[in-house]
């Protein structure tokens, strides 16, 4: 019998911590579960040094605010924010099936119904943010998520923009966004409406979903810049005349006479099993928290816990020795045997992770650690796929490690095979009195 110990995880507030779901350059998004409730988010966790060193305090108040306002279907839902003293917690709605951008790299082009029900739920979702004057100004496939149903979900709001930062003119002065995917009136530095600008992004997404590839691309930033100025592109030959029609009005180089929303909702191509979208009520919205995570009110902040490896009682160690098996107290389950072992050791947690991580490279194995467990996943086909191995480290007591490593996939002999070489790379932190009393079970 192996008695299952929970985790080590590090905790936020009511949030336990788990795997990175993505990364950039001032903050990472983790996978997270409420322990109270158990519902899954993302956190998006900022580093408030470099917030304030690079004088992005408003940006990312504009961010949280903008996603606080927007309470769309096809918009990423904000949960609520919080704050320690050395970071920015934004808690998010967890989005399951991943970008949109990764399902064209995969498959490629995808069919002109398809494509066509996803920028319908992208047009939705951008008519409701410009309904609240905001504009997104980095639409892109990269930006849009799909759940597990494949509801499209606007995410990264980092560089949107509130009707309130127009000028006198009536227009918005700042360049931004991703170049293959900006207006042309956004480059000619003349200011722009952060609606039409919004629309012809939207027009660049539906050409890629139902090409695969830009309509606009260059390797010379200023032949990039000259052909979408000149909206200087061709539709292939497998789009329809509709869809034709529609794109050149989109991608019309003048915003005075480029399509609006209204009138494309009135568009036979896009009216094509459109389904307009459902909303709950909408509540008031608070921004007072807002201001708050940069205010350093202790009553706002919360404490991140980093916790060390999970400590066994007696009854657990004692169910995981040979010598003092409890298995024949119970049934034993199918199949289980020769799959796992267990050493101790003497040594410090992160130097047995390391060490374990060192042994399992030159046999050909990929790592990944995270909360003193390590993955370790092969590199070669055996008889029954890779070969997948599971180790876990937990405190015994305060100098004594024992160290679980179990398979999770493949060929049992072949994993017999890999721990007889795996082991003789660990000698220098198995404890010596311990080092031959337990064999593969």
């Amino acid at each position: 019998m192996s008695v299952k110990v929970p985790a080590s995880r590090t905790h936020v507030g009511k949030y336990e911590l788990g795997r990175t779901l993505g990364e950039g350059s001032f903050a990472k998004v983790k996978f997270a579960k409420n322990v109270e409730t158990g519902d899954c988010v993302a956190i998006k966790i900022v580093d408030r040094d470099q917030v304030l060193r690079h004088k992005m305090v408003e940006q990312i108040k504009r961010e949280i605010s903008t996603m606080k306002l927007i309470k769309h279907p096809n918009v990423i839902k904000i949960i609520e924010v919080m704050a320690s003293k050395t970071k920015i917690y934004i808690i998010l709605e967890f989005v399951d099936g991943g970008e949109l951008f990764d399902k064209i790299a995969k498959h490629g082009r995808l069919r002109e119904d398809e494509a066509r029900r996803y920028f319908q739920q992208l047009i939705n979702a951008v008519d409701y943010c410009h309904s609240r004057g905001v504009y997104h100004r980095d639409l892109k496939p990269e930006n849009l998520l799909l759940d597990s149903y494949g509801v499209l979900k606007i995410s990264d709001f980092g560089l949107s923009a509130f009707s309130q930062q127009v000028r006198e003119d009536g227009l918005l002065h700042t360049a931004c966004g991703t170049p293959n995917y900006v207006a042309p009136e956004v480059l000619n530095d003349k200011g722009y409406d952060g609606r039409t600008s919004d629309v012809w992004s939207c027009g660049v997404i539906l050409f890629v979903l139902m090409a695969g590839f830009l309509p606009f691309d260059e390797s010379n930033l200023m032949a990039l810049y000259r052909k979408i100025c000149r909206a200087d592109f061709s539709c292939p030959s497998w789009f329809s005349a509709g869809a034709r029609k529609l794109i050149k009005r989109i991608l019309d180089p003048n915003p005075l006479t480029r399509i609006t929303i209204s009138e494309m909702l009135e568009d036979e191509w896009f009216k094509k099993g459109f389904k307009p979208p459902h909303f709950d009520k909408e509540e008031d919205v608070n921004l007072d928290d807002v201001d708050a995570i940069f205010n350093n009110s202790k009553e706002h902040l919360v404490t991140e816990r980093k916790e060390k490896p999970v400590s066994m009682n007696a009854f657990e160690l004692i169910s995981r020795t040979k010598s003092f098996s409890l298995e024949n107290l119970f049934e034993k389950q199918k199949g289980l045997v020769k799959r796992e072992t267990r050493f101790t050791s003497q040594c410090p947690a992160n130097e047995i992770m390391s060490k374990i991580e060192e042994a399992a490279r030159p046999l050909g194995f990929n790592v990944r650690k995270g909360n003193y467990k390590i993955k370790l996943q092969g590199d070669k086909t055996g008889r029954k796929g890779q070969l997948s191995v599971a180790t876990e480290v937990f405190e015994v007591a305060p100098s004594l490690h024992m160290v679980e490593v179990r398979k999770t996939g493949g060929d049992t002999l072949e994993f017999h095979k890999f721990y007889k070489k795996f082991s003789s790379g660990l000698k220098d932190v198995v404890w010596q009195a311990e080092e031959n009393t337990e064999e593969l079970r």
